[in-house]
């Protein structure tokens, strides 16, 4: 299998399942250098030039492009979110606290987005009712919440219980 004309369809072969075979697995451009140094191996065996040479390509290329498509790889894999899986998702998210959560390892209830969860405190303290919180953690069936000192904690309304205004 040393002419040209032989290779020139193992080349294009070769690309095609290179090809394929980026497009169906997960990972950013491992095969898409080989499938490109494979095509231009397939170019080259149909300009007619030896075998040789088109090894030479297809390797000389394919490291070519691999070298040339890492940064992108890299960026694309530190952007992708990670969503997280089943509950995992909710860590990070805000919530509110519907039931006062006391201190110590007893459960209150919180409120994220429309699900509602018993929930304690990261570091033991209490948290009342109303308070925005910060899901650090999934502990089995459970929250574990930490204030969010980025909200500010709601202001009660004009005339409720406690308000120094008169009626």
């Amino acid at each position: 299998m040393e002419s040209p004309e032989e290779w020139r369809w193992v080349w294009i072969v070769g690309s095609a399942v290179f090809a394929v075979g980026e497009i169906v697995t997960t990972g950013s451009f491992f095969l898409l250098p080989f499938a490109v140094g494979a095509l231009v191996a397939a170019v080259l065996a149909f300009a007619g030039i030896g075998v040789a040479v088109e090894w030479v390509a297809f390797v000389a290329v394919s490291i070519a492009v691999l070298v040339a498509l890492r940064p992108l790889a890299r960026r694309l894999d530190r952007s992708a979110l990670d969503q997280g899986v089943g509950a995992r998702r909710l860590v990070g998210m805000r919530a509110t606290v519907i039931e006062d959560i006391p201190g110590g390892s007893e459960l209150g209830m919180v409120r994220v987005e429309r699900e509602e969860w018993r929930a304690q405190s990261t570091d033991g303290s209490a948290i009342p009712a109303g308070t925005t919180v910060r899901v650090a953690d999934i502990q089995g069936t459970r929250l574990v919440v930490t204030a969010d000192t980025a909200v500010p904690p709601p202001l009660e309304p004009p005339g409720a219980a406690g308000s120094s205004e008169a009626p």
